[in-house]
């Protein structure tokens, strides 16, 4: 599949570079280029691109604001993001964007983000909305490079000072965002507050036990405590959570 894609960055060797790899890679047609947020919305008035591959920090309509308008489009493109920082990684899982890349930008890396872009545009309608290929993914990093991680493979959350540390069924990775802000922006995906340091996906409790310090829940084998003041509203949820599988 031959992409065309836009590259935005107000600094030109930054702009430049991204642009070289780009076009480097076999998969790519063409790249237009923009050296801002309003330059780039210039270009994609006439011109329709497959993914806009967008820095994040940029004077007047930085990146985040610009990607919020690319998903009112309506065939919007892919959105990577490179930047040089980390702490868009929950706004950019809220915006659901297909990669989320570190600079300094390596041609391997660039490449993986392509071969996203390009799977979702061969097959835009391979799921139902709401399904796999339009699951929201959080940037998280892994051996050094930022992979997105779909939130179902989330079980639980644990709050780590101004971070939280999300567990998957094999592996945890620390993000920066806090616990209150996942624990509003992932409510309506099933995940309950047990505890000041705790959130858990509810479906994956198997157990709410008393023991001598106090209630605890059992998600994969690992027990969480769950504070007095969050036990009669998480079993309230657990209640109606039942109720509602018995009768589907």
């Amino acid at each position: 599949m031959s992409l065309v894609v836009l590259a935005v960055d107000d600094e030109p060797p930054a702009l430049d570079e991204l642009a070289y790899l780009l076009n480097a890679d076999g998969r790519v047609a063409h790249v237009h280029r923009a050296g801002d947020a309003t330059e780039a919305l210039r270009v994609l008035r006439d011109t329709e691109v497959d993914a806009v591959f967008l820095d994040i920090r940029m004077p007047g309509l930085d990146g985040m604001e610009l990607a919020r308008i690319l998903r009112r489009f309506a065939r919007p493109p892919a959105i990577v993001f490179v930047t040089a920082y980390d702490d868009g990684a929950v706004d950019a899982f809220d915006l659901g964007v297909t990669d989320y890349v570190r600079k300094p930008v390596r041609a391997e890396r660039l490449g993986e983000s392509l071969r996203r872009v390009a799977g979702a545009r061969l097959s835009p309608v391979a799921a139902p909305a709401g399904g796999p290929a339009d699951e929201p993914a959080i940037p998280v990093e892994l051996a050094g490079t930022t992979r997105m991680l779909p939130r179902s493979s989330v079980r639980w959350v644990e709050a780590q000072g101004d971070y939280a540390r999300l567990h998957t069924a094999d592996a945890s990775h620390l993000v920066r965002v806090s616990l209150a802000t996942l624990a509003d922006r992932w409510a309506d995906a099933g995940f309950v507050r047990i505890h000041r340091s705790y959130l858990v996906q509810i479906r994956l409790i198997a157990e709410l036990r008393l023991t001598g310090s106090g209630y605890v829940v059992a998600v994969d084998g690992v027990e969480l405590p769950v504070s007095r003041r969050h036990t009669r509203e998480l079993k309230d949820k657990l209640i109606r959570a039942a109720k509602h599988g018995w009768t589907r």
